[in-house]
C-alpha cells in the first residue's frame, strides 16, 4: 500500500485520485486484512475471525453449511454447528448470511438441503459428506451452479470441491500408533500382540488414520517386538466392534493389546474386558476424539489416550475459506497448507490440515478440560473424583 501511494505521488497523481485507486484495491480484496491469515492464527477466542471483515463485506451470497448426523457423534450439535455459526459472525456476517442443517444420517436430506440451499442465494457451501456418493452428487449440483464447496472434516473421493479442511488425518493415525507404543512401555506390556482395528471402510478419514497408526507400528511388527494377531474389517459401530473384539479374542487369547481409533468403539472393548475382570494398565487400548467416556477412560488406566480435534480451529478454518470463495478470492498459501489425496481421482486436493493432540492424564486439565470440551464438573463427578485429583484437574 505504501508502494502505491509512494508511485502515486511521485507520479503527480493529485491525492484524491490516488485515494479512489487505494480504495479501489481494497474492494478487490488485495489488502484484505485476511491474507495474513494462517492455518495456526486461530484460538478459542475467535480473534483471528475479525480479520476477515473487510472480506465479508465484498462477498455475495450466503454460506450453506451441511452437517452429516448425531447418531454417531454429538460433535456436530454441541460443537461444529455453534461454533461455525459464531466464527461466521465474528467475521462479520449475520445469521441471515449463512443456513446450518443437519441432515441426520440421510443421505437424500443432505442433498436436498444442499439444493435448498443454493435456492437461498448460497454461493458458498461447507459439507460434510455423509458419503462420497451423496458428497460427488452435491458437489456435482453445486459446480452446474456456480458454487463453490469445502469439503469439511472428510473428504469426498471422487468429487469436485474447491478446497478440504480438516485436521491432518495421517498424523491423528501416527498419534495413535505413537500412543500405543509408549503406553505397552510404561505399562510394562510383555510380548505385545496386538489386535488392529480400524474404522468404517467407506470414510476415507479411517484409511487415512489407518495409514498413520500402521506406519508406526510396522517397524515393530517387523522386527518381531510386536505381533499383529488381526486385522478385521472396520467399522464405526460400537456394537459391531464389540462383536469383533470378542470374536477375535477367542479365538486369539494371545491378544494383550488392540489399536482402536476411536473412543466409542474403545468403550465397546473395554466394556468387554471389565466383564472379564481384566484390571486397570494391564490391556491397553487407544481412541480419538476426546469424549467424555473416553476421558473417563484415560483417567482410570483402560485406555492410554485419545486424539483431540479442537473443532474450533476446524470451524474458524473452514469459515475463513467459505468467505474467501464467497468474495472470489483465492486464499492465501499460509492458510492452505497442504494438499490431500484424493485416492479415487489420484489427484491432490488443495487443504487446510490442522494440528491434533494426543490427550492423556499428564495433559488433560490443559487441553480438552481447558477449553471446556469436557467439563471438568462432569468428569470429576463420583468415583472419577480421585483420578481428577491425581491428573492434576481442578473441579
Amino acid at each position: 500500500m505504501s508502494r502505491a501511494g509512494a508511485s502515486c505521488l511521485k507520479n503527480g497523481v493529485r491525492v484524491s485520485a490516488c485515494s479512489a485507486l487505494v480504495l479501489g484495491m481494497l474492494a478487490s480484496g488485495a489488502f484484505a486484512q485476511g491474507n495474513n491469515l494462517s492455518a495456526t492464527s486461530f484460538t478459542s477466542d475467535f480473534s483471528a475471525m475479525a480479520a476477515l471483515k473487510s472480506l465479508a463485506a465484498q462477498g455475495k451470497g450466503k454460506v450453506g453449511v451441511l452437517l452429516p448426523e448425531t447418531a454417531t457423534s454429538a460433535r456436530y450439535t454441541s460443537f461444529d454447528a455453534p461454533y461455525l455459526a459464531k466464527a461466521l459472525t465474528e467475521a462479520g456476517l449475520s445469521p441471515s448470511d449463512f443456513v446450518i442443517t443437519n441432515a441426520q444420517g440421510s443421505e437424500s436430506t443432505e442433498l436436498t438441503q444442499a439444493q435448498s440451499d443454493i435456492s437461498q442465494g448460497a454461493t458458498v457451501l461447507l459439507m460434510d459428506p455423509i458419503s462420497s456418493g451423496v458428497g460427488g452428487s452435491i458437489e456435482s449440483y453445486a459446480r452446474s451452479h456456480g458454487v463453490a464447496v469445502v469439503d469439511y472434516d472428510r473428504l469426498t473421493l471422487g468429487g469436485s470441491r474447491d478446497y478440504y479442511v480438516s485436521f491432518d488425518n495421517v498424523e491423528v493415525g501416527r498419534l495413535i500408533g505413537q500412543g500405543m507404543v509408549a503406553c505397552l512401555q510404561a505399562w510394562n506390556i510383555k510380548n505385545p500382540q496386538l489386535l488392529v482395528m480400524r474404522g468404517a471402510p467407506t470414510d476415507n478419514n479411517a484409511t487415512l488414520f489407518a495409514q498413520g497408526y500402521e506406519g508406526v507400528l510396522a517397524p515393530y511388527f517387523t522386527s518381531g517386538q510386536y505381533v499383529k494377531v488381526g486385522e478385521p474389517a472396520g467399522t464405526w459401530d460400537p456394537a459391531v466392534a464389540r462383536t469383533t473384539f470378542e470374536e477375535q479374542y477367542t479365538a486369539h487369547p494371545s491378544i494383550n493389546a488392540v489399536v482402536v481409533p476411536n473412543d466409542d468403539n474403545a468403550n465397546a472393548v473395554i466394556s468387554y474386558l471389565k466383564t472379564l475382570q481384566v484390571p486397570p494398565k494391564r490391556f491397553p487400548t487407544t481412541g480419538q476424539d476426546a469424549t467424555l467416556t473416553g476421558m473417563e477412560n484415560v483417567l482410570s488406566g483402560y485406555q492410554c489416550g485419545s486424539v483431540y480435534k479442537p473443532i474450533y480451529l476446524e470451524a474458524q478454518a473452514a469459515a475463513a475459506l467459505a468467505l474467501y470463495l464467497r468474495a472470489g478470492e483465492t486464499p492465501p498459501s499460509s492458510l492452505v497448507n497442504g494438499t490431500t489425496m484424493d485416492t479415487s481421482e489420484k489427484k491432490p486436493v488443495p487443504s487446510v490440515l490442522l494440528t491434533p493432540i494426543w490427550v492423556t492424564p499428564a495433559n488433560m486439565a490443559e487441553t480438552v478440560v481447558k477449553d471446556d470440551f469436557v467439563p471438568a464438573a462432569t468428569l470429576c463427578a463420583g468415583a472419577m473424583a480421585k483420578a481428577c485429583k491425581a491428573a492434576g484437574i481442578a473441579f
